[in-house]
């Protein structure tokens, strides 16, 4: 590895976002991968996240961690997302605290808030039915109680609190972005993705801003999406209550 550049290790390196980080960022970052597939261009350890032994030689100096690994088959199978999400996140704080890592970036998701969808009019704006939303809406932040609609959502809820632990326990920064919706195609293709969607070259510049952000930023949560417009051009109600702050305004 170069010295000249920040050494970044990417969990998931071999899934969408992680592709798009370091395709996009190696002009600025020595990146490293941790997964289970190979990812040829890059170094990288093959393991499963779950096994800290396995992945702990992974961290050897390194200085920042982009953690994207995760499943994402079924949002409702705890046995997947406790070894994945629970069991795997801790994994890799553990591994990031023992090896002097600076900073995490925790890859967590919307989904830590659309239980709010139960509700009028968050439901409505969700689904795109905005003529029945008559009055104007509170906008539901990060700072609002955290309410997941499922057993993902739930879990990253448990990744983000557990960064702030490690963050000030251990004094690691620990920078949680809740993504929008990735999409491999980088457009919304059904109605229900437009309120949420994320640009894939937003996603890139939102891990980019926390991957740079000045060490005294120990502990933070973002919301990321990407102003939408439907096919009169008109730009579209941020529905989904989890990305209330736009991507511009992270800092």
């Amino acid at each position: 590895m170069s010295t000249d550049k920040p050494r970044v290790l990417i969990t998931g390196a071999s899934g969408l976002i992680g592709g798009l980080t370091w395709r996009n960022l190696g002009h600025k970052y020595d990146f490293s991968g941790l997964n289970r597939r190979a990812v040829p261009e890059i170094p990288n350890t093959q393991a499963d996240i779950s096994d800290f032994d396995a992945i702990l030689p992974a961290f050897k100096d390194i200085d920042m961690v982009v953690h994207m690994a995760n499943y994402t088959s079924d949002a409702h199978s705890w046995d997947r997302h406790l070894q994945m999400g629970i069991i795997g996140t801790r994994n890799v704080y553990e591994a990031s605290r023992l090896n002097g890592v600076k900073r995490v970036v925790l890859g967590s998701t919307g989904d830590t808030m659309t239980g709010y969808e139960i509700e009028y009019p968050y439901g409505e704006l969700a689904a795109g039915e905005y003529d029945k939303v008559t009055e104007p809406w509170r906008m539901l932040t990060h700072m609002d109680p955290t309410r997941p609609k499922s057993i993902y959502g739930a879990c990253k809820v448990f990744c983000e609190a557990l960064g702030h632990w490690y963050s000030d326990r251990y004094d690691m920064s620990v920078l949680c972005i809740r993504l929008g919706g990735v999409l491999a195609e980088n457009r919304p293709t059904l109605r229900r993705q437009y309120p949420g969607w994320l640009d894939q070259q937003d996603c890139v510049d939102m891990i980019d801003k926390c991957l740079s952000a000045p060490e005294s930023l120990k502990y933070d949560i973002f919301n990321a999406i990407s102003t939408s417009k439907c096919s009169d051009g008109h730009i579209l109600p941020a529905a989904c209550p989890a990305f209330a702050d736009w991507l511009c305004g992270a800092w």
